[in-house]
């Protein structure tokens, strides 16, 4: 009776651990190196012609090889990406949900999301709303990351919606980075005085603004572009940074030159 007792036991354990087998599968599925929130701008200060700009660097970014190298670079070779488009108080949208990409096929797939989804908005400019709603995003994921990064890139201040800076701090509180890539518009800077002159030109520039109230978490860091015509390469730079450590030092230079200044500023 010992013996058979034993066996049952010992099949039940076994039953047991055959049964967690798909449970584990799906963690470590889901167990990435980093996790990044694509929060991109879209207000009104950004034309057609900028956004179509945008939309294709982010597409070129994710899809060039270094990217891909950079993934499979990392400890589990893997990272979990978003795409968030925001404006105004109240016009967030999540246009490409949480994907796990591990190869240039995935980074491909969503790649082609972003493409042929429309633009969500054209209103005013609530960063810190589109914080938050990142912020959110990054808590219902249900994803397990070494890091968690919000990836802002924006033409101008925050100027509606919650204050910028209390959802910065909100993020950076439970352990997200924020990171920030400061779109110098060249289209708004020719007239001085106007409300959109100082909303995307305010005074120190830009990249400061987002270093004092947008950025913020371990590493965080601004980089800046003169146009939306360098906004893919600027996005690369941006992504390898955020991903691994492995990317290419040549690709990793602007963005580590700007986490070196930011840090002298703090």
């Amino acid at each position: 009776m010992r013996h058979v007792r034993r066996l049952s036991i010992a099949a039940v354990a076994v039953l047991a651990a055959v049964a967690a087998l798909p449970a584990r599968a799906a963690a470590q599925a889901r167990t990435v190196d980093v996790a990044i929130a694509l929060a991109a701008d879209v207000s009104r200060s950004i034309d057609d012609e900028e956004f179509e700009l945008q939309r294709k660097g982010y597409a070129a970014a994710l899809t060039s090889p270094q990217f891909v190298q950079a993934i499979q670079s990392g400890v589990h070779g893997a990272v979990a990406l978003c795409f968030i488009e925001w404006a105004g108080p109240g016009q967030q949208a999540l246009v490409a949900r949480w994907m796990v990409i591990r190869d240039g096929e995935g980074a491909t797939d969503f790649a082609k999301m972003l493409l042929a989804a429309p633009r969500s908005f054209a209103g005013r400019t609530a960063i810190g709303d589109g914080i938050d709603f990142a912020s959110a995003q990054i808590a219902a994921g249900n994803i397990a990351a070494t890091r968690r990064v919000i990836d802002v890139s924006g033409d101008g201040t925050n100027n509606s919606g919650r204050p910028v800076t209390a959802a910065r701090d909100d993020a950076t509180a439970k352990g997200v980075t924020i990171n920030g890539l400061a779109i110098i518009n060249e289209k708004t800077g020719g007239i001085q005085g106007t409300f959109l002159f100082g909303h995307t030109h305010p005074p120190g520039g830009l990249p400061n603004y987002y270093r004092a109230n947008v950025v913020g978490g371990p590493g965080a860091f601004v980089l800046q572009i003169s146009n939306f015509e360098t906004f893919a390469q600027a996005m690369t730079n941006k992504l390898l940074t955020e991903i691994s450590d492995a990317a290419p030092h040549g690709l990793r230079q602007p963005a580590a030159l700007e986490m070196r200044k930011l840090k002298s500023v703090e």
